[in-house]
């Protein structure tokens, strides 16, 4: 069985910095690709960063420069590294896996992590 387990998130102070993590386990798992989203109360969910398994990565206009993810494929993790946090990047962040499994690939979802940023 897959599972996508985010980790981290918690309150921080507005310039303050958070890391969360999300790791997938299961058997005969890897990566093709990650991706952070978060949602805000009565706002859409929108992507803010994904990564491949060879370190391409894509981010959200609004957290370019502030906000670093990046991947350990030994360890079937993402991190995501959030600096500079504003109110605005408050949210529920979930955590989306295209993983490969027994040969075909689908798409996990974690629970989500709350992030809090207070001004």
């Amino acid at each position: 069985q897959v599972q996508v387990v985010e980790s981290g998130g918690g309150l921080v102070q507005a310039g303050g910095s958070l890391r969360v993590s999300c790791a997938a386990s299961g058997r005969t798992l890897s990566i093709n690709a990650m991706g952070w989203y978060r949602q805000a109360p009565g706002k859409q969910r929108e992507l803010v960063a994904d990564i491949t398994s060879g370190g391409r990565t894509n981010y959200a206009d609004s957290v370019k420069g502030r906000f670093t993810i990046s991947i350990d494929n030994a360890k079937n993790t993402v991190y995501l590294q959030m600096n500079s946090l504003k109110s605005d990047d408050t949210a529920v962040y979930r955590c989306n896996g295209n993983l490969r499994v027994g040969g075909l690939n689908d798409s996990y979802w974690g629970q989500g992590t709350q992030v809090t940023v207070s001004s």
